[in-house]
């Protein structure tokens, strides 16, 4: 089987599909973590339609979609932060497809399009029992910084140079 990435509308059924399985499951990972139970889904329902990934459209970002031999597996986002750097967000593969190397993928297919809009510097943050893609991060060259955000699930903060 062969992966491609390619950019893919934010509000396409597919896009839509994605967004719906990445917040799944990091939200049902915070709600098991911290309180015992998975989303409520009157909530999880809420949540996702209040994030349309309409910042991740040109011209000031772009949303990509992995295949695996021709199928959705995956996605990842990039939207202008400033004048020199864009953030990274929406970084997901289906668990189904973990572990073949659509992540790095995925990631580096990312990092072009944030060069492609004009960006020096790409950043991130995500959560601390996201253990897998703190790991993924600092394998591709990502290194922890101070925070640029308040979010308040975000707890560690990556930056990496793309000159």
């Amino acid at each position: 089987m062969i992966w491609t990435v390619a950019p893919e509308p934010y509000d396409s059924p597919v896009a839509a599909a994605l967004w719906r399985a990445y917040y799944t499951e990091v939200s049902d990972r915070w709600y098991l973590l911290h309180q015992g139970r998975r989303t409520d889904p009157e909530e999880l329902e809420r949540e996702i339609a209040a994030q349309s990934g309409a910042d991740l459209a040109p011209p000031r970002g772009r949303l990509l979609v992995a295949r695996y031999g021709g199928e959705p597996a995956g996605t990842a986002g990039v939207r202008r932060y400033d004048d020199t750097t864009a953030e990274l967000t929406r970084v997901f593969l289906h668990p189904s497809m973990r572990g073949r190397g659509g992540a790095a993928l995925l990631v580096r297919a990312a990092e072009d399009a944030a060069r492609a809009l004009g960006a020096l510097r790409l950043i991130l943050d995500t959560r601390g029992d996201l253990v897998e893609a703190r790991t993924l991060y600092a394998k591709l060259g990502y290194t922890e910084t101070e925070p640029h955000n308040d979010d308040q699930y975000a707890e560690h903060w990556f930056a990496k140079s793309l000159v």
